[in-house]
């Protein structure tokens, strides 16, 4: 049998970004993570490609130009990388709030259609999602759950409505720092609101295994108060009752690893501590823990997306300038690859 060849791996580009600058490490220029990426090398096997977030900071000579994708797409493709994912960004508004920083949201995400279309057109990229959140505090949602939740759902409506003119799907990020996707329901109540078929979850082994303990909304906390990190049996019932909720609507997905706590840098509000592939105080077995979201209740593979992407932000800049980082983590998602992946000539 021949080697499993999807899902594709992608690594991230963001974590250059977000904690970095302010009162906090400088911004890790694209071209570097660029040329780690493709670096990067575990038993012969290289990274696919890039998901790339449309921040200024990394991009903004090419957002600003009107053959920026293609001029992108020549770069990255320079390195024998595609580019899948995109990050709108959407706080430069916000779901929730005055019309003027809703438009501001549908905005960013049409211009993430517009980029992304561009690089479709050179060819560069044949997967992905754009990914959206709410852009609001869970304090800020707390005050009105209900309007709040209906508000930030008519928000998403009108996004997925301008993707859906460009043949693109919206994938709310599942992280407890924003409001009215802090939980595992919360996170179900509102797309569930949205109602439109080109919007879903993308999950992430860090941010979304803090659903288990109710950060941010303890009411949805799955684990039992008095769970204790050693047993297993009942980390794995719980991620089989996350997972089983969240995985019908999940179209991305980030590995990674979390040691159970919160972690901000910089402007970033506390979430889901990333932690590095290796580290010893990391509480998810990747490579199984992988399978709840890439398999079925059955142990069927969903194929539900055709590459998968390592997301792991606000690490240190000397860790992310090692290029042993890069080789690590590599080889943690070819390890679920072999694990949870499969041949397609």
């Amino acid at each position: 049998m021949p080697e499993n060849n999807y899902p594709k791996l992608h690594n991230a580009t963001w974590p250059g970004i977000v904690g970095k600058g302010s009162d906090s490490e400088p911004i890790i220029p694209f071209d570097t993570l660029l040329e780690k990426t493709a670096a990067a090398e575990f038993n012969g096997v290289k990274f696919d490609g890039l998901d790339i977030g449309l921040f200024d900071e990394h991009l903004g000579a090419y957002l600003s130009s009107p053959d920026g994708g293609a001029r992108l797409a020549d770069k990255v493709g320079a390195h024998n990388l595609a580019i899948g994912s995109l990050v709108a960004n959407v706080w430069a508004g916000s779901s929730l709030g005055t019309s003027e920083a809703r438009d501001t949201f549908v905005e960013q995400v049409r211009k993430a259609c517009v980029f992304g279309k561009q690089l479709r057109e050179a060819g560069v990229r044949k997967s992905g999602v754009i990914r959206i959140d709410s852009a609001v505090s869970p304090e800020v949602w707390a005050s009105d759950p209900a309007g709040n939740t209906k508000q930030i759902a008519e928000t998403f409506r009108r996004a997925c409505d301008v993707a859906a003119d460009f043949g693109e799907k919206l994938a709310a990020e599942g992280e407890i720092c924003w409001g009215g996707m802090q939980s595992w329901k919360t996170m179900i109540d509102t797309l569930e609101a949205v109602d439109r078929p080109n919007i879903g979850f993308q999950a992430d082994m860090s941010h979304t295994f803090l659903y288990l303990l109710g950060y941010n909304r303890p009411e949805d906390r799955i684990l039992p108060v008095d769970f204790k990190w050693e047993d297993r049996a009942a980390l794995e019932e719980g991620l089989k009752k996350m997972t089983a909720a969240l995985r019908p609507w999940t179209i991305d997905f980030h590995v990674a690893q979390n040691d159970g706590t919160v972690h901000g840098t910089g402007s970033h509000d506390k979430t889901g501590r990333h932690c590095l592939a290796t580290d010893p105080n990391g509480k998810l077995n990747i490579t199984q823990d992988a399978g709840y979201w890439l398999r079925n209740e059955n142990g069927e593979l969903t194929k539900a997306f055709s590459h998968i992407c390592w997301d792991g932000c606000m690490f240190p800049n000397s860790v992310m300038g090692n290029q042993k980082t890069w080789n690590d983590i590599l080889a943690a998602l070819v390890k679920v690859r072999q694990a949870h992946g499969w041949y397609q000539a």
